[in-house]
């Protein structure tokens, strides 16, 4: 922590001040980066959240998206292992992509929502439905995609986020950004610890082993040879120690040490109506268990992954678009349970654009991968945008995507299975979306059929072993609101979301486990002069935690609400003192069955640009 602090008061010293005005919490519809996520999403909705509001979130990505999206999230405690469910998918079915990458785990097929530190990004955007074609395997729910943006306009831009609060938490964040017309490097830095020992809110009870600590460093550079020629390379480093919390005090102490390190390297360049993107990537991810952290004995595993991917864009006419894409992976992974594997997949896509009218635009895409190690369907997408008037847009997208088997369900020491084929899943989905002047809001409605789930499953032999058994539909309907005012020295922003989420296995048409029926957010910002206040509502239906639906084991609804008021000092408002309450009204939940989760707890922060 001396050092952190050194370090933000050496670059404070030397650097030329520059203000950085906070903007107001708000979700927008934007994209600034990823160019297939700009161009090529018609007929979906896509979200992309604030800085503002990455800085008012506790800093790991679960509180950033589950307060602020229709996304469900268990967690087994805060802080620990936290999976998503997307439209009522499985945490295995939601993509989470780092500048245009898929950084899903290798060994279990999902990224776990904990590792991921919100302030490491200055973009953070969300696209329901099927992304496959261009994203991979998982894209089945969603995509969460992390980036981070260069911008090559001659400033240097310096900003720290320090927070202290309840159960001796701790998180430190600093960001870097100097630019000028040829260089553009963003350097920051992310510390999140606590003791996380906090008293159950309904009984005596208190959580024991939870401590944690996680440290990120990410690195974007970018060299502009030309407005049509940049090569840009990311780094990112995640480390990080978890001791698990314990349901009973009698119970072994147990701790995960994760390791992962990603390196991307880019260069676009155009020429006449070509758009050409090289992509070559790095991956390593690293774990650890220890089932008694009184001893050294611990399980493994360790991938390595080898990414080669070329984008190539033509612009037929001003109206049409042509798109090609080939990928290559390399993954070689071994573990305690794995003997060494190695496993490659190629894929080609191409994705078709046209504005037919000027009302009209529509895409037409395909994607097939070709590897040894499973059956991979072909997958296809079709999309329509349809601006109706000035304040209407409807939306309308068919998809068939996918999921790979993941090397703990091909590969596992007892019970891998080599005979598993990619899951597949059928879905449509229809979108209504109404602007007027400052009020927006979406409705969006879903279908989805999914077939060759794969699930693990008991044998004969006395183990358990992954086969494509269920298939499951899913099906609902999702509401986004935002409404913002200015007036005088006032400012007013309300930001709201619903989700009605049904989720069938179709044999015995029970809802899926840990997949509530209904969710909704909703968030107020007030701003006066230099005062703000904030407010938080997060509601959760009931969920199941037993297959057969058994309403004995159902985890209750729950509602919780946060609150959070500052001050912004300076006249370009670059220095902001505020506290936040979580949990206010120290409500007793569990996302997941005997798991509680902290009651009211505060903290206090200060935000400075310069």
């Amino acid at each position: 922590m001396k050092h952190f602090l050194a370090l933000i008061l050496f670059f404070g010293a030397i650097l030329p001040l520059f203000s950085q005005s906070d903007s107001i919490t708000e979700l927008q519809t934007v994209v600034l980066t990823d160019k297939k996520l700009a161009d090529f999403s018609t007929g979906q909705q896509l979200t992309t959240i604030s800085d503002s509001l990455l800085n008012y979130n506790q800093p790991s990505l679960s509180s950033v998206l589950n307060y602020n999206t229709p996304i469900y999230f268990k967690e087994n405690g805060l802080g620990m292992v936290s999976s998503p469910s997307f439209r009522g998918t499985t945490a295995q079915q939601t993509a989470v992509i780092w500048n245009g990458i898929n950084i899903n785990s290798q060994f279990n097929g999902q990224t776990d929502f904990n590792t991921i530190n919100a302030g490491s990004f200055n973009e953070i955007s969300v696209r329901p439905g099927g992304g496959s074609i261009v994203y991979g395997t998982g894209a089945i729910g969603g995509t969460v995609h992390l980036n981070n943006t260069l911008a090559f306009n001659e400033k240097v831009e310096n900003q720290v986020h320090l927070s202290y609060g309840s159960f001796n938490t701790l998180d430190a964040r600093y960001r870097l950004n100097i630019s000028s017309k040829k260089w553009s490097t963003q350097i920051s830095v992310t510390r999140n610890q606590s003791d996380n020992d906090y008293d159950y809110p309904e009984n005596d009870g208190k959580n024991l082993n939870g401590e944690f600590y996680n440290t990120s460093l990410n690195t974007a550079v970018g060299y502009r040879f030309s407005s049509a020629n940049i090569i840009r390379f990311y780094s990112q480093f995640y480390e990080s120690e978890r001791h698990f919390s314990l349901i009973r005090p009698s119970e072994n102490r147990t701790k995960y040490d994760d390791v992962n390190s990603r390196n991307l390297l880019e260069w676009e360049i155009g020429f006449g109506k070509f758009t050409s993107l090289a992509k070559i990537a790095y991956l390593e991810e690293e774990y650890k268990y220890f089932q008694n952290i009184k001893r050294d004995n611990f399980s493994s595993s360790k991938a390595k992954t080898w990414i080669a991917k070329y984008d190539l864009n033509y612009d037929i006419s001003s109206v049409m678009q042509l798109n090609g894409i080939l990928s290559y992976n390399n993954t070689k992974g071994v573990g305690s349970n794995i003997t060494e594997k190695n496993r490659e997949i190629s894929s080609a896509s191409l994705l078709f654009k046209h504005q037919a009218l000027e009302k009209l635009q529509y895409e037409i895409s395909f994607r097939k991968e070709v590897t040894a190690a499973y059956e991979s369907p072909f997958l296809y997408a079709v999309a329509a945008d349809f601006q109706a008037t000035e304040f209407y847009l409807l939306q309308a997208k068919i998809s068939k995507n996918f999921r790979i088997p993941t090397f703990n369900d091909l590969y596992w020491s007892t019970g891998g299975n080599p005979s598993l084929a990619a899951e597949e899943a059928q879905q449509f989905e229809i979108g209504n979306k109404f602007s007027f002047n400052s009020f927006t809001f979406s409705l969006t409605a879903y279908y989805n059929s999914i077939e060759n789930m794969i699930r693990w499953l008991p044998t004969n032999n006395g183990f358990w072993q992954p086969e494509n058994v269920d298939e499951v539909e899913t099906y609902g309907a999702e509401f986004l609101l935002n409404w913002k005012k200015n007036w005088q020295q006032h400012q007013l922003q309300v930001n709201g979301t619903y989700a009605y989420t049904i989720s069938e296995n179709k044999a015995t048409g029970n809802q899926l486990i840990y997949v509530p029926f209904h969710k909704a957010t909703a968030s107020l910002y007030y701003g006066y002069k230099n005062w703000f206040l904030e407010y938080q509502f997060l509601y959760n239906g009931e969920v199941f935690t037993r297959t057969d639906n058994d309403s004995a084991h159902n985890l209750d609804t729950y509602l919780l609400s946060n609150l959070g008021f500052g001050y912004h000092f300076g006249k370009k408002r670059d220095f902001t003192l505020g506290t936040k309450i979580r949990n206010l009204f120290n409500a007793p939940y569990q996302n997941v069955e005997n798991r509680q989760m902290p009651g009211i707890n505060y903290s206090i922060y200060i935000t400075l640009n310069f």
